[in-house]
């Protein structure tokens, strides 16, 4: 068999075959006597049916099989031979095949890059250096309470934070317009349900009252005729109502799974380690990203199209499942979320999983186990029953292999950052969790 490799540019390949005639003859052969073999032909029995006969009524359908067949046994042995590693599925044409001639094909695909990394040993790394607060512990203790605050009905006027029942009708130029309507709409004033215009013009007014509201829509609102546009709305304010926070009772602690002889003070203790766990985990994040970031700067490397198109679908369905559509039809998932929109995304996860695994050769890596049991038992401590949830994993491959996955990417950054002196960034606990709502307010 010959095999010649052409680089037509870049990672992309063409490979041609050409396969010996009497190869083919034989596996043409081949074909032919398994249709004889159950061939049913009038005026033959079972598989007596004379070759001309057989040659006569299934040869063409035969060539097309055994050239199927060898196609998919040659294109291995034609990689091996040539000691190529393609990336993705082939494109294969075939461009010569006539009886008792050679078979030709070409087998067109793209190769993985060849990577040399660089600049491992010169990080810039900032290690964020973040204190939980006594106000950081009050806020979570406050946002529990609200989450389980009661309403009652006031004969006063709105203020920022009570809830409101409203009609509404909204116009732009005196014209009523696509979703600019409501009724019975209930939110809470000055938590972003409803844009701040509106909201705010809410406050002062009792319920009872109808009034109008002048509401300035953003230039970047998701319906273009309404982008920059002032409306006038028509509202009417049906109830006010006050929130009244739960006082931190036994009742209150025992939703929370606190001993009522702990007191304030249990959930207090039981807030603040929830808190520095997100400490930790968020600190754990800032250095991964960083790392993998540099990673990435410091070694552009090309990266085969045929296993961007392939990450682009799990990036959909990942998108789909934040969207709460997880079982949504693939073809209206495509329609909704063009692939374009997932294909930087895809392109950096791709370069980013070729060049971990460069680092887990060059460093040896290995999954260690320990670690992957301590990871387990971080999720399971989550749960009520941490054995079941523990058994559970075990029990489903696709679960540990995406937990070792996070493992060993763990361990690629720790081999990152080793040698590395990171540089210590003072920050609040909401700055290194909230990122973009700390720049927002800054």
């Amino acid at each position: 068999m010959e095999v010649n490799v052409e680089s037509p540019g870049g990672l992309r390949r063409q490979m041609r075959v050409r396969v010996p005639a009497d190869r083919v003859a034989k596996a043409v052969d081949d074909r032919l006597k398994r249709y004889a073999s159950r061939a049913k032909l009038p005026g033959f029995r079972p598989g007596k049916a004379p070759r001309k006969v057989i040659e006569q009524q299934f040869g063409d359908s035969a060539r097309m099989d055994a050239i199927s067949d060898i196609v998919q046994q040659t294109y291995p042995e034609a990689l091996t031979q040539a000691g190529v590693n393609p990336a993705g599925q082939p494109k294969i044409d075939i461009t010569a095949e006539k009886a008792g001639e050679p078979l030709e094909y070409v087998a067109h695909f793209e190769v993985y890059p060849e990577v040399q990394l660089q600049a491992l040993d010169r990080l810039a790394i900032d290690r964020p250096v973040v204190e939980v607060t006594d106000a950081d512990v009050d806020r979570l203790v406050e946002n529990l309470r609200k989450a389980r605050r009661s309403y009652d009905a006031v004969e006063r006027a709105a203020a920022a934070g009570d809830r409101v029942t409203v009609d509404f009708l909204g116009k732009v130029d005196g014209e009523a317009f696509a979703g600019g309507e409501g009724k019975d709409v209930q939110f809470e004033i000055g938590a972003s349900q409803f844009l701040p215009d509106l909201e705010n013009g809410v406050v002062g007014h009792s319920a009872g009252e109808t009034f109008s509201v002048d509401v300035n829509f953003p230039e970047d609102y998701r319906a273009e005729n309404l982008r920059g546009k002032t409306a006038q709305f028509e509202v009417s304010l049906k109830t006010v109502e006050a929130a009244t926070l739960p006082a931190i009772d036994a009742e209150f602690l025992k939703a929370h799974n606190v001993d009522e002889t702990a007191g304030e003070a249990g959930l207090r203790d039981k807030c603040r380690a929830a808190l520095e766990k997100e400490r930790d985990k968020g600190v754990q994040n800032r250095l991964k990203a960083q790392a993998l970031d540099q990673l990435l700067e410091t070694n552009p490397i090309d990266v085969p199209d045929a296993l961007v198109q392939q990450e682009i679908p799990r990036l959909r369905q990942e998108a789909a499942a934040r969207m709460n559509m997880p079982a949504a039809d693939a073809e209206k998932l495509e329609q909704m979320m063009p692939g374009n929109l997932f294909e930087p995304s895809a392109r950096r996860r791709v370069s980013l999983g070729l060049l971990v695994g460069e680092v887990i050769k060059a460093k040896q890596i290995k999954l260690d186990p320990e670690r992957l049991d301590k990871a387990l038992d971080g999720i399971a401590a989550d749960y009520e029953q941490p054995e079941q949830v523990k058994a559970y994993y075990r029990s489903r491959q696709d679960l540990m292999q995406g937990l070792s996955a996070m493992v060993m990417e763990e361990q690629v950054v720790d081999a990152l950052l080793a040698g590395v002196q990171p540089r210590e960034q003072p920050m609040t606990l909401d700055e290194l969790l909230n990122p973009k709502a700390a720049a927002a307010q800054s």
